[in-house]
């Protein structure tokens, strides 16, 4: 835990220097990125020690820390790109206002992982701050994004059916999918929202730590493969450009709606 937190707080004050470097020379921004991204590497490392230290035996919330260093990288992605884009702009360009925006998500992120480390361990609060990060997690890939990518460390390790949500594959960016589907196959991914809603029922019923952490993993991989799904569908060759506006709108307000209901069970 130490070393999360440690390491967490060095990547804070690199993430400082990035942005007090959006107006300094390229040669001193790529300085601060290359340290960012070494930063967010060893703290992926320490994660995931602190992840497999918890045990075989409790998966989910292996799941859950893997998942929370995964949204602090993504968010350290989209704040490179943002910092890049703001390089040498005046401050009411709109480049600056989403480094702005970048900033405050990489913020929120961070703290996010350090609320679930210091949670990881108490079964009376985990379930809970597990649901309140896939609230935010769910929020963010519901936002517009800058469309950047940046490459996940080899370190960090997939979680089990829970894809990094890389910026350019974030629901709501301008970027095309990096591939197309079918609307069939984006129908059968919409069977996962109907397990993962009586999943959440249920938890909600039963008000059980175990059973609120495996609703919030579920919840996390059943939204994002589904709006990963229902773009893929709506970008096909053969759908028109006014279908595809539905498309996307239905799948956000299909994500809008599950948030709603995973609002209503950490209420309960």
């Amino acid at each position: 835990r130490e070393g999360i937190l440690k390491t967490a707080k060095a990547l804070v004050e690199d993430t400082k220097v990035l942005v007090q470097n959006a107006t300094a020379s390229q040669e001193k921004l790529a300085q601060a990125a290359q340290s960012s991204v070494s930063t967010i590497t060893r703290l992926a490392e320490v994660v995931k020690l602190g992840a497999a230290s918890l045990g075989s035996e409790d998966p989910e919330t292996q799941v859950v820390l893997i998942n929370a260093v995964k949204d602090v990288a993504k968010a350290l992605g989209d704040l490179i790109g943002a910092t890049k884009a703001a390089a040498g702009k005046a401050g009411d360009d709109p480049a600056v206002y989403q480094l702005k925006n970048s900033a405050k998500v990489m913020v929120t992120n961070v703290t996010s992982l350090l609320k679930t480390v210091k949670a990881v361990e108490d079964e009376a609060t985990k379930g809970t701050r597990a649901l309140e990060a896939t609230i935010e997690h769910i929020r963010q890939e519901l936002a517009v994004s800058t469309g950047v990518v940046l490459r996940l460390p080899r370190c960090l390790p997939a979680a089990p059916h829970s894809p990094l949500p890389l910026a350019s594959q974030v629901f709501s960016s301008p970027v095309p999918p990096a591939k197309v589907s079918t609307p069939e196959d984006f129908i059968r991914m919409t069977k996962g929202i109907t397990m993962a809603t009586a999943k959440a029922v249920a938890a909600g019923n039963s008000c059980r730590q175990e059973d609120v952490i495996a609703t919030a993993n579920l919840s996390r991989r059943a939204i994002a493969d589904m709006l990963r799904s229902c773009k893929e569908a709506a970008y096909h060759p053969e759908v028109s450009g006014d279908v595809r506006q539905r498309a996307l709108r239905f799948g956000k307000e299909c994500a809008d709606g599950y948030l709603e209901l995973l609002e209503h069970v950490l209420v309960v």
